[in-house]
């Protein structure tokens, strides 16, 4: 059975924090001192989310709290959780504070940075966060089976439940909505996390028909009209399905922090009935020939660019501006985060490794009609991807 609720082991936190200091010590022999502050970096690094800092040294990791020290002391495997009243306790502890510091420089803000430098006086700093996404880009066993339970958990449901779901009239919003009860009924962490500011949504994408080609301010293929103007996820309450509708579901799903993701598309009414049939067909199967082709891609040595310049190249003139939406890349990293690096996409050159976790999407923007395309999550192994959220769906009818 799997624990929603385990905790990060030890021996996971022990190997993360060794390899970070010997990635810190390979590119800066010298470094003293690394400060993380934000909370999926601290999820990562001592298995809980708390507001407070982990201090990292060459010989020491400390994880400071302000709120909730309890609950950091029950969640987390570190050997090291101390209580912090403010920086100030920092301060305290770290009388030789070195001249320059490690910080998340992407996440710190100018205020949380003069905040610590009132106590911790140091005069400048490098960013940590190459480093840690480095490291954080192949996936341990542990990790692994995390994003594995979450796609089998999109998988019941977008393949299985969702078809007994739909029907004539529900809107999208409602779709979206019964989706995620059910996911959240299967243990599904109820929330998808990117790496952006306002980083976190409760739901995916859902949509009918042309609200899937309205672009969203997320840089992906498929779009949503979202719930109102302020929220462009989920779905809109008033468009309601009806026949010679596609459905589009792009689907995440977590397991103790870890997202998996996929996207389902069916048709409702009879396809054959519909004087688009062919254009619709055509452009799904060539998303389908796309992802299996490209899937097979993902071993160890592969050219992230590469791959998505070839499939690319797989697509006929008449769908090239329709393809991925006019967006510039076929798949993204995926793990604590929905949106992590590398990218299929140009410029991502350095050779994939083994355990590092894709999410291909190929889709096509079909004017007047919808978006069409196939989603899934695959793990890159010796032999090609292992898709860890089912199976690549035909063009199903439903109703």
């Amino acid at each position: 059975m799997f624990d929603f609720h385990a905790r990060v082991p030890q021996e996971e936190l022990n190997r993360r924090l060794a390899a970070l200091r010997e990635k810190l010590t390979a590119t800066d022999p010298d470094w003293a001192l690394a400060i993380f502050n934000h909370k999926i970096s601290l999820y990562y690094l001592t298995g809980t989310m708390q507001e407070g800092v982990l201090t990292l040294t060459p010989d020491q990791a400390i994880l400071w709290v302000r709120r909730s020290f309890q609950r950091a002391q029950t969640e987390s495997a570190l050997d090291d959780v101390r209580p912090m009243r403010s920086f100030r306790t920092l301060g305290e502890y770290f009388t030789d504070v070195p001249a320059c510091v490690y910080l998340e420089t992407k996440t710190a803000t100018l205020d949380w940075l003069a905040m610590v430098r009132k106590y911790l006086p140091f005069d400048s700093w490098k960013p940590v966060t190459p480093l840690l996404n480095s490291l954080r880009a192949v996936k341990s066993e542990y990790e692994i089976e995390c994003i594995r339970k979450a796609g089998t958990l999109i998988a019941e449901v977008t393949q299985t439940v969702l078809p007994q779901i739909v029907r004539e009239g529900m809107s999208e919003a409602e779709l979206c909505g019964a989706v995620y009860l059910e996911l959240l009924r299967r243990g599904s962490m109820g929330v998808s996390r990117y790496n952006q500011p306002l980083g976190e949504e409760a739901g995916g994408y859902g949509g009918f028909g042309e609200n899937t080609l309205i672009p969203a301010a997320f840089d992906g293929p498929d779009g949503c009209v979202g719930t109102c103007v302020a929220m462009q996820s989920i779905g809109s309450a008033a468009r309601l399905l009806r026949c010679g509708d596609l459905i589009l579901m792009d689907q995440p799903g977590g397991a103790l922090g870890y997202h998996a993701d996929k996207t389902v598309v069916y048709y409702y009414g009879r396809l054959t009935d519909d004087p688009r049939a062919d254009t619709i067909r055509e452009a799904y199967e060539l998303c389908v020939r796309i992802e299996k082709w490209a899937s097979a891609q993902l071993k160890p040595g592969a050219i992230p660019e590469q791959v998505y310049l070839q499939a690319v190249d797989m697509v006929p003139e008449k769908y090239q501006k329709g393809f991925m939406s006019g967006g510039k890349f076929l798949g993204h990293s995926i793990g604590l985060t929905m949106d992590e690096s590398p990218v299929l996409a140009k410029s991502f050159r350095e050779p994939m490794q083994e355990g590092m976790v894709f999410a291909v999407e190929p889709k096509i923007a079909l004017d007047g009609i919808g978006m069409v395309g196939t989603e899934n999550t695959y793990l890159v192994t010796p032999s090609g991807g292992q898709s860890l959220t089912g199976s690549i769906l035909p063009l199903t009818e439903l109703g």
